[in-house]
């Protein structure tokens, strides 16, 4: 797997009550999904922390619905990114704790990140829209 370098990654945004409970949901998933884990906690690393109010507009948050394009296959995805036992694939909610919602997280409309899927294979995401509860 050739990860793009998280320096080459556009900027990444985060509540910062969402930032403390992902580090720690990636802590404890560590042993069983080491390669989501270190994802998840490098975008944690790397985003910029705000107070919920002050979040940029259009910015995944856990919660959101994201409509999504893979630009390799031009498929269009909207899902909406929840915690592990809140995800329910047939119903379109997507955990944090995969390489897809490990990638939306942080992300803004008009913002494309390379990014592994579950196989390792590189594939451009591109954030279309982004709705909140």
């Amino acid at each position: 797997m050739t990860l793009s370098s998280p320096d080459r990654r556009p900027p990444v945004h985060m509540i910062e009550t969402e930032a403390d409970a992902l580090t720690d949901l990636a802590l404890a998933a560590a042993e069983r999904l080491p390669q989501v884990s270190a994802l998840l906690l490098e975008e944690v690393g790397r985003a910029e922390v705000h107070d919920a109010q002050d979040m940029p507009a259009g910015t995944v948050t856990m919660g959101a619905t994201v409509d999504f394009t893979d630009e390799a296959s031009g498929a269009q995805h909207c899902v909406q990114l929840v915690y592990p036992g809140e995800a329910d694939i047939a119903a379109g909610r997507i955990s944090i704790l995969t390489p897809v919602g490990a990638g939306l997280i942080g992300l803004r409309e008009g913002q494309s990140i390379l990014w592994p899927d579950r196989g390792g294979a590189e594939r451009t995401l591109r954030i279309d829209k982004v709705r909140h509860a």
